[in-house]
C-alpha cells in the first residue's frame, strides 16, 4: 500500500485529501506544517507527498528545494497544491523539482487521478540504475550524469528530462508526451517550457548534446545517428 504525506495548513482541505485518498486505497499522514513533515521524513519515507505552498513557518517552494537537495528525500515525488494559478509559479515549482502542479480549487477525481499517474511513472523509471548513450553516463539511482567521465550538474527537471530520453531512447517523443511523463500536467506554453529544457540541457552536455535530435513539428528523440 503506498503511503502518502499531506502538508495542509487548511483543515477542510487536508480533510477531503485524506478522506478520497483513503478510500482509494491509501495509506495517509497528514501535517499542517513543514516541521511536522521533516520530523516524520526522518522516520519513515512517503510514496509520495501532497505538499501545498501556502504553509506557516516555511513555504511549500522552500520546503521543495530542502527535499531535492537531500539525497534521503530528493526522489520522493512531490506535487505541489496552491491556490496561486499563474504560469510563473508553476514554472518556478517545477523547476525546483515538483512532479506535478495542482492548482485549489480542485476535484477529488482530479486528486486521485493525478496521485495514480505519477506513482505509476515514477514506478516504471525506478527498476533501471545505469544509462548510457556515447560517453553519457546518467545513475538514476544516485541521480549523477558524466560526460566523457566528467560530472555534469543537471538541474531537477533537466535530470528527469534526460532520463525520459534514455528510457525511450531511439523513439520519437512529442512535446505532449515530454510534458505529460516530466512535468505531469499540461499548461500554456509547455511547448516553450520543454524547448527551453532541451536547449540548456544540450549546452551542458556540450558535444554530448548532439545525440539530442529535433524532430521537426513533432518533438525529441535522443539516438547515436
Amino acid at each position: 500500500m503506498s503511503l502518502i504525506y499531506i502538508v495542509e495548513d487548511d483543515v477542510n482541505i487536508r480533510e477531503i485529501q485524506c478522506y478520497a485518498l483513503k478510500n482509494s486505497g491509501f495509506e495517509v499522514d497528514e501535517f499542517e506544517c513543514g516541521r511536522q513533515l521533516h520530523h516524520a521524513l526522518k522516520q519513515k519515507a512517503p510514496s509520495l507527498i501532497l505538499l501545498d505552498i501556502m504553509l506557516p513557518h516555511e513555504d511549500g517552494l522552500d520546503i521543495l528545494r530542502e527535499l531535492r537537495n537531500n539525497r534521503t528525500t530528493a526522489k520522493i515525488p512531490i506535487i505541489m497544491v496552491t491556490a496561486k494559478s499563474s504560469e510563473l509559479d508553476k514554472v518556478k515549482g517545477l523547476d525546483l523539482g515538483a512532479d506535478d502542479y495542482m492548482t485549489k480549487p480542485f476535484g477529488v477525481m482530479e486528486l486521485i487521478s493525478r496521485v495514480k499517474a505519477l506513482l505509476r511513472r515514477t514506478e516504471n523509471f525506478s527498476d533501471i540504475s545505469i544509462l548510457t548513450i556515447g560517453d553519457i553516463l546518467v545513475d538514476t539511482k544516485k541521480r549523477r550524469v558524466t560526460v566523457a567521465g566528467e560530472r555534469c550538474e543537471l538541474t531537477f527537471k533537466e535530470f528527469e528530462l534526460l532520463q525520459m530520453l534514455l528510457l525511450n531512447q531511439g523513439i520519437v517523443l512529442s512535446r505532449d508526451k515530454i510534458m505529460e511523463q516530466v512535468w505531469g500536467f499540461d499548461y500554456e506554453g509547455e511547448s516553450r517550457t520543454v524547448d527551453m529544457h532541451i536547449k540548456t540541457l544540450r549546452k551542458k552536455l556540450k558535444n554530448s548534446g548532439s545525440f539530442i535530435k529535433t524532430i521537426r513539428n513533432v518533438g525529441y528523440m535522443i539516438d547515436h545517428l
